[in-house]
């Protein structure tokens, strides 16, 4: 379930829910896709404020980016699929090919930089999950 004011704003902006299958479907007919990933919005403060960022951000990119919300029952699916560590996130996606992803909320200008930056990028896949500091595997035993 999403938030209040996530669930308005995809009725009021006519956003498409997607899950693994739709997603798939609908991205590859569709040349720039932004896939919102909220999480969850009761533990997640920026969830909202992403969300509300959303439809702002497509108007910014003149409508050449098609905004999609994950379905919270797909989120971990897909989230393990464009290996990113956190939520809200956004994935960028050409033709259903990964662009890039940003994670968290950023300010205004931060966005249109790193937005246009994934966009010119030539797909490729996803990059490999990074721990968070302190949260790797600890190095062998030195022997003695």
């Amino acid at each position: 379930m999403f938030s209040p004011l996530l669930t308005s704003i995809i009725d009021r902006e006519g956003l498409k829910v997607v899950d693994e299958t739709s997603l798939d479907e609908r991205a590859e007919q569709t040349v720039l896709s932004m896939v919102f990933f909220p999480g969850d919005a009761n533990r997640l403060s920026e969830s909202n404020d992403v969300a509300v960022i959303l439809p702002e951000l497509v108007k910014a990119f003149d409508g050449n980016v098609t905004a999609f919300v994950v379905a919270r029952k797909a989120e971990r699916e897909l989230q393990r699929r464009y290996r990113f560590n956190s939520f809200p996130s956004l994935v960028f996606l050409r033709k259903g090919d990964y662009l890039g992803t940003i994670q968290g909320v950023r300010d205004w200008a931060d966005y249109l930089l790193e937005i246009s930056e994934i966009l010119t990028k030539d797909p490729t896949d996803p990059p490999p999950f990074k721990f968070p500091e302190g949260c790797g595997v600890a190095p062998p035993a030195q022997a003695h």
